[in-house]
């Protein structure tokens, strides 16, 4: 077998006015730069990636591999126009010049929207159609996060997608989609189910390791089997405004029958979910008092969920600061904030400076928070992490400091590129213990539990005015599809 693979990542928030450049793909941050040819291969081998975990797989099954490129870019708003039509252009551009192919297996993520299109991913399939036809077998992977179109799932033979999150089984899902492409190679196309979900259910109620989410995911592992039999659920992004936001059940079986029986399955567990998802979320007033007041051993996870870059946020919020100072938090650690300006300024001044700082607070509806702060660490932001699900990989997030707020047991962790806070790693890089810390304040979602909740006595999820929004009544939808519900 000979297959073409690439990778073209991207999960927009529409709600973010800041577009995603070109630029933005060709940078590393929580992930390489953008790959080209063999490095696809040898830079992201051993990464928990789909595209590892695809490539790993082939290999070992005697497949010849035709890596054209691997691109992703933090999540922002849009995709600039020029950007897709760019990438897109190099993978179109490689498969026209290629010949005996026996498929074209693709990394994506499943929520892209751009200047222009509201299903990326979806024209992207349909400009790689035009070149390989329609016969081709054409596998893809995508992101739990994925809102699934018809066009994604007309133009597609298979997708599998990730069943954790945090996403602990990314490079398992890529080794799924291959053993999907042998099984299609050999047996032909499976007849296709898939059903949209009628509620969008908020990221922070996603968690795998909890029902009802454990319930839904473990309940698909029956029906993988031979001969591309397979099930899927995506749960959906939330942050993006289009008419397939939402959760999906893909079905692939021997007949038609045997799809739409398993689709109509696990669709019905999906429908008798919706009141079990827990969606609360304490203010920042009460997750700071809780945590205070905690007396177990570890610290007391703060998740600021509404402020996670890995959901296209700013990063840069400063209400929950504001509260851990109010209330004099004890031996405090918040990470990892985004301030290029104020990080420039650490590292001109140098360790154990002080200076009247500025604090984040530039994104819309906040403003700065102004402190007194000592340089406790300063840091080029090269970090390897260290835990399970970005393991293999290294962060990149510019110069960045450790600041105390004088006075305080408070550290605010700042950098220069947006990063999620998802890896002890990340704080352990500023000559700081977050095991030793009373409480740790993360910009996540949920990928931190992976790591953080080892060490945690208790995880709380707090709503802080930002850029993803979890309390999903408040937000405006323009373009759901009709009769959607929001839990």
């Amino acid at each position: 077998m000979r297959i073409a693979i690439a990778g073209f990542q991207h999960e927009t928030n529409t709600f973010v006015a800041t577009p995603t450049k070109l630029s933005d793909f060709e940078q590393s941050d929580s992930w390489p730069e953008m790959l080209w040819g063999q490095d696809v291969l040898n830079i992201t081998q051993g990464m928990n990636l789909p595209i590892a975990g695809f490539a790993k797989t082939a290999l070992a099954d005697g497949v010849e591999l035709q890596p054209i490129l691997w691109c992703a870019a933090e999540p922002c708003g849009k995709v600039a126009d020029h950007a897709f039509d760019t990438i897109a252009g190099h993978i179109t551009n490689a498969l026209a010049n290629m010949t005996q192919l026996d498929g074209v297996y693709l990394d994506l993520h499943g929520a892209m929207v751009t200047e222009s299109l509201d299903d990326g991913e979806g024209e992207l399939l349909s400009r790689i159609r035009q070149v390989v036809g329609p016969d081709l077998p054409l596998v893809a992977s995508l992101d739990m996060h994925a809102n699934i179109s018809r066009q994604m799932v007309d133009l597609s033979d298979a997708m599998t997608i990730f069943r954790t999150y945090p996403h602990l089984d990314m490079a398992e899902t890529g080794a799924r989609a291959f053993r999907m492409m042998r099984d299609i190679c050999t047996n032909g196309p499976p007849a296709k189910a898939w059903r949209q979900g009628e509620y969008l259910i908020p990221l922070h109620s996603q968690y795998t390791e909890v029902a009802p989410a454990k319930t839904l995911y473990a309940a698909l592992d029956v029906f993988d089997g031979p001969n591309a039999r397979l099930v899927e659920l995506a749960v959906g992004f939330t942050a993006a405004d289009t008419a397939d936001c939402g959760p999906s059940v893909l079905a692939y079986g021997v007949s038609q029958s045997d799809a739409d029986a398993m689709a109509a399955q696990i669709f019905e567990k999906l429908q008798a979910a919706e009141t079990q998802f827990d969606t609360s979320l304490l203010c920042p007033k009460d997750a700071v008092e809780t945590a205070r007041h905690a007396n177990g051993k570890g610290p007391v996870v703060i998740a600021d969920v509404q402020d996670n870059p890995g959901a296209g946020a700013s990063a840069d919020t400063t209400g929950l600061l504001r509260e851990l100072m109010q209330q004099n938090a004890p031996s405090a650690i918040l990470g990892l904030l985004n301030d290029p300006q104020l990080a420039a300024k650490a590292h001109e001044l140098g360790e154990g400076a002080e200076l009247e700082a500025e604090i984040g607070g530039r994104g819309p509806g906040d403003v700065p928070f102004a402190s007194k702060v000592r340089v406790h660490h300063l840091s080029d932001g090269q970090c390897r992490y260290s835990g399970e699900m970005y393991g293999g990989g290294v962060a990149t997030m510019g110069p960045s400091a450790a600041l105390q707020l004088i006075g305080t047991q408070i550290h605010v962790l700042v950098t220069s590129i947006r990063n999620q806070c998802l890896d002890l790693a990340q704080i352990r890089l500023f000559n700081l213990e977050p095991a030793d810390a009373r409480i740790l304040c993360v910009k996540s979602t949920t990928h931190f539990r992976a790591d953080f909740e080892p060490i945690a006595q208790k995880v709380l999820k707090c709503a802080v005015r930002g850029q993803f929004p979890c309390q999903l009544k408040d937000v405006r939808y323009t373009k759901l599809r009709p009769g959607v519900r929001i839990i």
